[in-house]
C-alpha cells in the first residue's frame, strides 16, 4: 500500500506551522513523518513542531519547489527504507511543509513524476493556510491557493474573516474552506480521505464563476460544461498543449468527464502537472456532463470551448 503524503503550504507567517504541531499533538495522526523545508542557513520550524525524532527532516538553505526537489525525492525514498530497517519509528503519513514563497506545482511534479517516488507515495491532499489578517498577499499565495484541496483560515480570532472566505471560494471553489484558532482543525478535514480522488463538488460546476472583488487580482475561475461523450485521448492531448503553452497563467484545472462509462474520468492538473486520470465509480449527481473548473488570469470559459472546439475539428 502506498503511503499517503499532504502537502502544507501557504504565506509566509500564516500559520503552516501552527497548524501541523497542533495535528501532531493529535493521537489520531502520531505515526506521521514531517518534511519541513526552510530558507536560510539555521533551521527553526522543526524546533517548533515540539517533535524531534528521525521522522522529522529539515531541508533548509533553499526552496523545496526549485532547488531542492532532488532533495525532497531523495528524503522520501530514504524515510521508506529506514522505516524498512527499524532506523525510524514506524509512520502511516507523511506531511511535507513548504516555504512561505514556495509554488506547489513543482513539488506536486516531484510527487507524480519521479518513477520510485510516485509507486512508493500517494499524494492525497494539498493544504494551504490563508492569514485572516492580513489575506493573499502576492502571487504565490495566489498559485498556494489554486493548488489547494482545503484552505485553512488562521487567526480568526484576530480578524473577521467572512470577506476573506467568500474571496477563497470564489478564486477556488474546488476547496474546503475551514477556520483555525491556533491551529486547532480537526484532522479528517485536512487528511482522512484521499481528496485528489475526489470530483469537484456539482455547485462548483454549476455555472461560470466571476473573480473576487474584495481582494484585487485578475486571477478568475471559469467553467467548461460540454454536451456528449468526449474523446480523452483527443481531449488529453488538448489540454497538456495548453498547459504547455500557459501553464505559468492556468493555475488549476479539475472537472469530470464523460467518457463513457459508468462513471467519470476525473482530471486534475496544478499549472503543467497533469495527475493521472482516474475512473470514479459513480457521478456525483444526475449530471452526466463533462464539466471542468480552470482558475488562473488572461482566459475567459468561451475563450477556452472555442479552442478545445476548434482542436477536436482539425
Amino acid at each position: 500500500m502506498k503511503t499517503p503524503v499532504s502537502i502544507v503550504t501557504g504565506y509566509l507567517g500564516s500559520g503552516k506551522t501552527t497548524l501541523i504541531s497542533s495535528l501532531l499533538a493529535r493521537p489520531e495522526l502520531g505515526e506521521t513523518a514531517v518534511i519541513v523545508n526552510e530558507l536560510g542557513e539555521i533551521a527553526i520550524d522543526h524546533a517548533i513542531l515540539r517533535r524531534i525524532d528521525e521522522r522529522t527532516v529539515v531541508l533548509a538553505s533553499g526552496c523545496v519547489c526549485c532547488t531542492l526537489r532532488g532533495d525532497l525525492a531523495d528524503e522520501l525514498r530514504d524515510l521508506l527504507d529506514r522505516r524498512a530497517t527499524g532506523e525510524v519509528p514506524a509512520f502511516t503519513r507523511v506531511v511535507v511543509e513548504t516555504t512561505g514563497i514556495a509554488d506547489p506545482a513543482p513539488i506536486l511534479a516531484t510527487l507524480v513524476a519521479e518513477p520510485l517516488v510516485r509507486h512508493q507515495y500517494a499524494l492525497e491532499s494539498v493544504v494551504a493556510t490563508v492569514d485572516a489578517q492580513h489575506g493573499l498577499r502576492g502571487v504565490e499565495a495566489e498559485r498556494q491557493v489554486a493548488a489547494a484541496d482545503v484552505l485553512v483560515v488562521t487567526k480568526v480570532d484576530l480578524a473577521d474573516s467572512a470577506g476573506l472566505e467568500r474571496d477563497l471560494r470564489t478564486l477556488n471553489p474546488l476547496a474546503t474552506v475551514v477556520r483555525a484558532t491556533h491551529g486547532d482543525v480537526d484532522p479528517e478535514a485536512l487528511v482522512g480521505t484521499e481528496r485528489r480522488a475526489c470530483g469537484p463538488s456539482p455547485q462548483a460546476l454549476s455555472a461560470p464563476v466571476e473573480h473576487a472583488h474584495g481582494h484585487e487580482t485578475d486571477v478568475a475561475a471559469s467553467s467548461l460544461v460540454l454536451d456528449g461523450r468526449v474523446d480523452w485521448l483527443g481531449f488529453g492531448v488538448w489540454l497538456t498543449m495548453l498547459l504547455h503553452a500557459r501553464g505559468r497563467e492556468i493555475l488549476r484545472v479539475k472537472g469530470l468527464l464523460d467518457v463513457g462509462d459508468e462513471g467519470p474520468l476525473l482530471v486534475d492538473a496544478v499549472q503543467h502537472v497533469v495527475h493521472p486520470p482516474r475512473h470514479l465509480d459513480a457521478w456525483p449527481d444526475a449530471d452526466h456532463r463533462s464539466r471542468l473548473v480552470f482558475i488562473g488570469r488572461g482566459f475567459t470559459g468561451d475563450e477556452l470551448e472555442r479552442s478545445l472546439a476548434a482542436f477536436l475539428r482539425s
